[in-house]
């Protein structure tokens, strides 16, 4: 045991250590200057957001690879408990910062996500998978949310081997192999389980998957007897993303705000039946009319509310301080306007959400 103590592990722990010991790097070269000027709006919801931001990087770098080291030690020591250690995911501790401080405009999926992901993650031995369904036009934060999830899951975020993202129409575009497809699916939802103690599925475009897709899923998403073996199936979570029942969600929302109300007081009763049965009633999708919405399989429909110019404002801002540069509160509102926005007498609305934020800074660098 003492021999497996004298390993070339020791100078990577030192370099640990000194990355510890540098400065953010937000401050390198700047003087911390990234900080420039936040409007009132912005510094109520996230004030201190690139002090956070760099902070939190950092250690997610450093604890990452504290643990990937202390693995190949303790391979190296008690090889035995090799595998467990590869496998096992980060638990979810920043998952309510993150979604306090990056998620803009989405008190209902912020509420929900968090709530439904640790209830599911504190149960001791889930007898059912959890499925949450995520409804809302593009660009409202749904993949971002799903990435924030895996992020806050597992150390290697998207990339982890534990996370499978399906979308409808790259990886099952043609009706007539859906027999294959079907297997297929089912056959990397089985090896992703059997090789990790957790995993997520990330189901895109959600609405244009094939009926026999959604078919091929009812077994991992039914509930489990507890004398059926399959009960000690691993911990599993399931996220379907579709733009379905968007158009109902801006429509509630609008006549809410129309009616003197702000956004912050619209709540899951405004919306879950109108979203429901727009879901269900819906004849351009099979997703309503599958097994696992008639069967009660999705624990969650969960509306993403449309983007307003001030959360459009706060993107931008997120964008510029992700890539470490200067940014002005001209240069915000600049970016904010060449968003379209709706209906077209109100104009309240982004299209587009705030997809293509991130491109649209490039005409702001010097």
């Amino acid at each position: 045991m003492l021999r497996g103590l004298r390993s070339p592990l020791w100078p990577l722990l030192l370099l640990l250590l000194l990355l510890l010991l540098l400065p953010p790097p937000g401050t390198w070269g700047h003087g911390g200057r990234a900080r420039a000027r936040e409007g009132a709006e912005e510094a109520g919801s996230a004030g201190s957001w690139p002090a956070f931001q760099g902070l939190r990087e950092r250690l997610r770098a450093a604890g990452a690879l504290c643990r990937r080291y202390w693995a190949l030690f303790r391979c190296r020591v008690w090889p035995d408990g090799c595998r467990q250690v590869e496998e096992a995911p980060a638990r979810p501790l920043g998952l309510e910062a993150d979604l306090r401080v990056r998620l803009h405009g989405q008190h209902l999926a912020r509420e929900l996500v968090l709530t439904a992901a640790r209830g599911y993650l504190e149960l001791p031995w889930p007898d059912k998978a959890l499925a949450l369904s995520f409804h809302g036009w593009s660009g409202t934060g749904k993949n971002f949310v799903a990435r924030m999830l895996a992020e806050n899951l597992y150390r290697d975020g998207l990339r982890s081997d534990c996370v499978k993202v399906f979308i409808a129409t790259l990886h099952f575009p043609h009706h007539k192999y859906v027999d294959l497809y079907q297997e297929q699916l089912a056959s990397q939802i089985r090896k992703t389980q059997e090789h990790c103690h957790q995993t997520l599925f990330i189901l895109d475009e959600a609405e244009k998957l094939h009926p026999g897709l959604l078919e091929a899923l009812r077994p991992h998403l039914e509930r489990q007897a507890p004398e059926n073996p399959r009960a000690k199936s691993p911990r599993t979570i399931f996220l379907f993303l579709s733009n379905l029942g968007g158009n109902i969600i801006n429509e509630v929302v609008l006549n809410l705000l129309k009616a003197g109300w702000s956004r912050e007081e619209i709540g899951m009763e405004h919306l879950e039946p109108q979203l429901q049965a727009e879901i269900a009633e819906s004849t351009d999708s099979g997703f309503g009319h599958s097994c696992l919405v008639k069967e009660n399989l999705i624990d969650f429909f969960i509306p993403f509310l449309p983007l307003e110019y001030r959360h459009v404002r706060l993107c931008a801002r997120d964008a510029f301080l992700s890539q470490e540069l200067l940014y002005t509160e001209e240069a915000l509102d600049e970016i904010a306007k060449m968003m379209v926005y709706v209906p077209k007498e109100e104009q309240l609305f982004s299209s587009q959400g705030c997809k293509s934020i991130s491109q649209r800074i490039n005409y702001f660098l010097p």
